[in-house]
């Protein structure tokens, strides 16, 4: 309406100027009679007098409204309930959509299979399951960076959320469809797993997202590098940049931020955008890459990212601690980190976690069923990592431990570390011969290092009494932790007070309500909690920037739509 008067109002401008111009150009020329001038006159006034109104009634509008529809809100942060519910394309339109993308892929790189629709919503291990009518319409694969942006301004065009998938191993929900209407979901695993180019003098490397870390790590394992994070199983490059994951490796070289140069990324309209070249700092702009790793795929897909790489240490061991108390352990890692003794991994396994691996069967040994630590010590020549172990024993032993060994050749380092490797796959081999229909819940947090200790007491605690199978397994050395929960569909309720209860344990510890699984769609209300209503507002405020339709990753992180009433 408003735009129509502004219209309106610029052709009657206009033409009132002309009018005076020629009415100037009859009195010079034709000398027409004072009767006619006069009403002349008055018409082209009343016509100044009327668009001047209608353009102040405009101007007020503009300035004064502070309804949803304002064309130019002026905050700087933009609350859920100012946002109108947003508008999705119908079924006609995702046909049109689908018809159009069928002309950029092949038929061979769609799927509309019931078992395809289902394994890209959701797995046995994620901690919030989809519902049955939580599946996408179309499953689409993409070969390049190119055909990601022609499929993104088609689905721009007809207004189709759009889901990014890789490996498929997040845990919050990541890539539930939970609109209610018709969504694609983009699977970047199988046309994009190309490992472009490697910069071995340059330690980086060039690589597409459905590159798996484990792949990488065995291709650059060759070329005496390797790649810091490292995630669980199956993980690959574009899932592990969206939820900025890390592993037992980040104590010593970071999370996924820090081992990142530079991305290319697509943003919800096709745009293709490069966030940075290939330097290993740079102070040029907005911080762009920063901005995209852990956006869980809401502001633009990874097609492309250049990974930083560090050199392999020469020699590498493994020494395994065991302890009575979890919070000897805890003191034990705390000690290491105070006086600035670097190893390259330190991994916490409680007594039950000892136990379940024993019960599992799954390794070639019979393991202390205490609280244990898992170390891995590199240098670059043995007599520094002599005097590393020695470091890690003494302050282990001052810390009442209660065994200490160590690995002195490859096989004993494969079997020590097995036991951490086994982790969460006893826990839940464990759990379905407990009984078929038991259900896991995996989650993480993570708080200072010097509060690691009370936290995890205190979660233990609560675990003990919920009456649940219950384990902690923890990157102890930058103070995250898991805490694996085994339940019943019966029991999910006591699962779900036992999580609550230890993010609001670590948030009044000054923690952080995941450190490396992601807020996805079932840790919504505790990021609430954690950073409280405004800073989720401008995360709210760049996401409308970038993706005014709301169609990249819908309803992940914070709530998109004010009539959003699932948790």
């Amino acid at each position: 309406m408003f735009r129509s008067a502004v219209i309106r109002s610029s052709r009657l401008t206009s033409r009132t100027l002309n009018q005076v111009k020629y009415s100037r150009s009859i009195q010079t020329s034709t000398h027409i009679s004072n009767q006619y001038s006069k009403k002349a006159l008055l018409g082209i006034a009343l016509s100044i007098i009327g668009t001047t109104g209608i353009l102040s009634q405009l101007s007020n509008k503009l300035s004064n409204d502070d309804s949803k529809t304002s064309l130019y809100p002026e905050s700087s942060t933009t609350p859920l309930n100012d946002l109108k519910p947003p508008q999705y394309g119908s079924i006609e339109d995702f046909q049109k959509a689908k018809e159009e993308i069928l002309k950029i892929v092949s038929e061979d790189n769609i799927a509309t299979s019931k078992s395809e629709l289902d394994s890209h919503s959701d797995t046995y291990f994620n901690s919030h399951h989809a519902h049955e009518d939580q599946r996408p319409h179309l499953i689409v694969f993409p070969s390049s960076t190119e055909q990601v942006s022609e499929i993104l301004k088609i689905t721009h065009k007809y207004k189709i959320p759009i889901i990014p998938f890789s490996g498929g191993t997040s845990l919050e929900g990541h890539y539930i469809a939970t609109t209610g209407t018709p969504s694609i979901t983009l699977d970047l695993s199988k046309n994009m797993g190309n490992i472009i180019a490697l910069h071995k003098e340059d330690l980086d490397v060039v690589v597409q997202p459905g590159v798996g870390w484990e792949d990488l790590h065995e291709f650059l394992g060759e070329e005496g590098l390797l790649f810091g994070p490292d995630p669980g199983p199956g993980a690959l490059i574009g899932g592990m940049i969206s939820t900025s994951c890390s592993g037992t490796n980040a104590a010593r070289y970071g999370t996924m931020k820090e081992n990142v140069a530079g991305l290319t990324v697509v943003l919800a309209d096709g745009t293709i955008i490069k966030t940075k070249n290939r330097p290993r700092k740079s102070s040029a702009g907005y911080n762009l890459t920063g901005l995209i790793i852990g956006s869980e795929g809401t502001l633009g897909i990874v097609t492309e990212a250049t990974l930083k790489l560090h050199v392999k240490p020469k020699e590498e061991t493994v020494a395994v601690v065991s302890f009575d108390k979890i919070s000897d352990a805890s003191n034990t890692v705390a000690d290491i980190v105070q006086m600035g003794i670097q190893v390259n991994a330190v991994e916490l396994l409680d007594g039950k976690m000892m136990k379940v691996v024993n019960d599992s069967g799954e390794t070639t040994r019979t393991w202390i069923e205490s609280p244990t630590l898992f170390f891995k010590i590199g240098a670059n020549n043995n007599n520094v990592l002599k005097e590393l172990i020695n470091e890690v024993n003494e302050i282990s032993t001052k810390n009442k431990s209660s065994n200490f060994e160590f690995a002195k050749n490859k096989d004993e380092i494969d079997e020590l570390w097995s036991a951490r490797k086994m982790a969460l796959w006893s826990t839940i081999n464990q759990g379905r011969q407990q009984d078929p229909n038991m259900q896991i819940w995996t989650t993480d947090v993570a708080v200072p290092i010097s509060k690691l200790g009370k936290v995890l007491e205190e979660t233990q605690q609560d675990m003990e009494q919920s009456g649940l199978t219950a384990t902690l397994v923890g990157h102890a050395g930058d103070g995250n932790f898991h805490a694996f929960l085994l339940y019943k569909p019966e029991q999910r309720s006591i699962a779900e007070k036992l999580v609550s209860n230890m993010v609001q344990r670590a948030i009044k510890a000054e923690g952080t309500c995941t450190g490396e699984h992601g807020v996805g769609y079932g840790k919504r209300d505790f990021l609430l909690e954690e950073l409280g209503e405004e800073p989720v507002n401008m995360m709210r405020r760049i996401k409308i920037s970038l993706d005014p339709l709301r169609l990249l990753n819908p309803d992940k992180i914070f709530k998109i739509d004010p009539n959003d009433k699932e948790h």
